[in-house]
């Protein structure tokens, strides 16, 4: 038996040749590109077969016979018994003028290189996009009652399958594959489409809830879909039965499922969030389209839409078909597979390997450089605040990942020993001694940064001062309040300020804010500074709103308590739970590598949500735990190596304490 194919380089095709080699003496010639040559070898080596057996026919789908040569033609020709055309073009995202090229004019060519073969049958694989948006059931037998394919992608589907049955001349039939997805038994797929669209959704609702956590889903019309194996056995198996000339099956599975449920079978495939309560897509029909136009004519609008699309990887049309109408009969198919063991398998039991293998190889995700040295290499990194604590566990990050790290800090002392340190280590800091609390020191530090190197890529706002002290131990003390604004607000203003004109220049640059988890629980006794960092946070988000199309982005992380020389004087704090410098360092690396807006610890958003929703709630836990951890020796006035007794915690403190064991707070 011999076999020309085209499309053999394609994910369908490359496995209906090695089904095709199975057969006994079995030998298969391919089209291919002449520029292509070099695919080849690999080829023969993927479908285990000799040269004698594999056979490359060069020529161009785009050409008249396909470019085949006089000669392979007047060799081949009375010899082919079987020709299957699956060259196309398998995307909704291709312009109409490629389609049109490819999946009509090529079917035109093939066909005639068909005929020029004197082939002994024609095997056309379509697609169920022949039949456009039809409403209702879409038998095997019907063509001409297909209806609304103005899409591109449908219409030269309808358009090259209506090309065979009035225009080749050789014995034929049509093949219409559902949407095709990865192998059943090895999840293997070599793009992202049809239902793939959705996993990078389903991943997103894995990271941010828990999977016993009711999420809410889409909704919409029917969605059929097969795996690639059951495609080409069930091809190979049909093509080869008698009685099957000008007809056409439906290679789909016979249950088929709404877009909610198949929303819900890869959720629970991923782990993700159970899809509990869904959204009808066909809502959205009833929206007037003169209002769905005026919407889409704000900018503000078309902004977030395509964000959200670029971001979820989803083509422009694909919401387009969410609300898709047509059921495929197969009995046809059906009868045709009978008694040849080719069943189609139930998505319910393959789904968990089509996500596995989309999440170890296909996932965007994937191909994009996660790493520090991959974001910030070569890159001019300023930390403030850099000479101890985070500040400095984060330099040593940044300069071991190959940025130009800059550190800043009131200390020479400390300068100097942090600068030996990275020396020690391999690499190097450069050291910038500043009170960025003061205007004029401040405004020198940002100019002599800028003409000697160029600005800075990322800044990281550190440097900061925290005083624990009750209100009502602060009466005479207005200066508490005023040294934590000018260092915590202006200071981390005065620094960004002069770095953002040429961060927009560049129309690059990320700024990262070391904001505190009592931003978000309203910590008492940290009213100077909570104020400070609410200050900065609130700032930070005018700023991303007015320089988000500008390139320039800004992270907000309220850092849970830390054991640094800053809370060292709070005794009370050797007994609770907190992150080390270089964890605190983690968060900030992870900031600059994602960018996203807010980084904060889950302790921190429940207390944010508590006094959004409860807030007398939350008031009375605070002014439980603030009466129930007294204030500090030094927060009392005294002074280093005065004898003062050792504040005793009530039990009710300490089960607290166990209770808050391995919460960072």
């Amino acid at each position: 038996m011999q076999y020309f194919v085209t499309g053999a380089t394609g994910f369908i095709g490359k496995r209906l040749v090695k089904k095709l080699l199975e057969r006994k003496g079995a030998v298969v010639y391919f089209l291919i590109r002449k520029d292509s040559e070099s695919k080849v070898k690999a080829l023969r080596e993927f479908w285990a077969a000799s040269a004698a057996r594999v056979i490359p026919v060069f020529g161009d789908l785009t050409s008249p016979k396909l470019g085949v040569s006089a000669d392979v033609v007047k060799q081949l020709k009375g010899n082919i018994d079987h020709f299957y055309h699956l060259a196309a073009i398998y995307d909704l995202g291709a312009d109409e003028a490629s389609q049109i090229e490819v999946n009509v004019d090529g079917t035109r060519n093939t066909i005639e290189l068909a005929k020029a073969l004197n082939a002994g049958h024609f095997h056309h694989v379509s697609s169920i996009a022949a039949a456009g948006l039809y409403e209702g059931v879409f038998r095997e037998d019907m063509f001409d009652e297909a209806e609304n394919y103005d899409h591109p992608y449908f219409m030269t589907k309808h358009e090259s399958e209506k090309i065979v049955r009035t225009e080749c001349k050789v014995p034929w039939s049509v093949y219409r594959p559902a949407m095709v997805v990865g192998d059943s038994n090895t999840g293997e797929m070599d793009k992202i489409d049809g239902p793939y669209y959705f996993f990078k959704l389903i991943q997103r609702m894995r990271q941010l809830l828990p999977p016993w956590m009711p999420s809410i889903g889409l909704e919409g019309g029917r969605i059929n879909i097969v795996p690639v194996d059951f495609v080409v056995d069930a091809l190979n198996a049909i093509s080869h039965q008698n009685g099957i000339a000008s007809r056409c099956y439906h290679l789909v599975d016979p249950i088929g499922y709404r877009v909610g449920d198949v929303l819900d079978i890869f959720s629970k495939a991923a782990h993700a969030p159970k899809m509990n309560v869904f959204v009808n897509a066909a809502l959205l029909g009833f929206i007037p389209r003169s209002v769905t136009k005026g919407l889409m004519a704000l900018a503000p609008v078309r902004r977030v839409r395509n964000a959200i699309m670029k971001d979820l990887g989803l083509p422009e049309d694909m919401l387009t078909f969410v609300n898709y109408p047509t059921r495929f009969d197969c009995r046809d198919t059906l009868a045709a597979l009978k008694g040849t063991g080719v069943e189609c398998p139930n998505l319910k039991d393959y789904a968990w390997r089509l996500w596995d293998y989309w999440e170890r190889h296909l996932d965007p995700a994937l191909h994009i450089d996660h790493s520090l040295r991959g974001t910030v290499g070569g890159k001019v990194v300023l930390v403030t605040g850099g000479s101890s604590g985070i500040g400095l566990a984060a330099a040593h990050k940044f300069a071991e990942a190959g940025a130009i790290t800059l550190i800043c800090g009131r200390d020479q002392e400390k300068l100097d020993e942090a600068c030996a340190q990275a020396k020690a280590k391999g690499y190097q800091f450069i050291a910038y001694a500043v009170d960025i609390a003061e205007a004029e020191d401040c405004a020198n530090f940002v100019k002599q940064v800028i003409q000697t190197h160029g600005g800075v890529d990322f800044l990281i706002n550190n440097a900061g001062r925290s005083i624990r002290r009750a209100i009502e131990s602060s009466y005479d003390r207005f200066h508490d309040y005023e040294r934590t604004m000018q260092l915590n607000y202006f200071g981390s203003l005065r620094v960004t300020t002069g770095f953002l004109p040429g961060m927009a220049t560049k129309h690059k640059g990320h700024v990262v804010n070391i904001s505190s988890i009592g931003v978000l629980t309203n910590a008492p006794r940290f009213s100077a500074y909570v104020a400070s960092k609410a200050a900065l946070d609130a700032w930070t988000r005018c700023a991303s709103s007015e320089f988000a199309d500008q390139g320039i982005s800004f992270t907000t992380i309220n850092m849970p308590l830390v054991r640094t020389p800053m809370i060292a004087p709070t005794g009370l704090y050797n007994n609770v739970p907190t992150l080390s410098p270089e964890e605190a360092a983690d968060m900030i690396a992870q900031a600059c590598i994602f960018k996203p807006v807010r980084i904060a610890t889950r302790l921190g958003i429940t207390g944010q949500i508590l006094h959004a929703i409860l807030p007398r709630v939350a008031q009375i836990a605070m002014n439980t735990s603030f009466r129930m951890f007294p204030d500090s020796s030094a927060a009392k006035g005294a002074k280093p190596g005065d004898k003062m007794d050792k504040p005793k915690l009530s039990a009710e403190a300490v089960a607290m304490q166990q209770m808050m064991q391995g919460i960072h707070f």
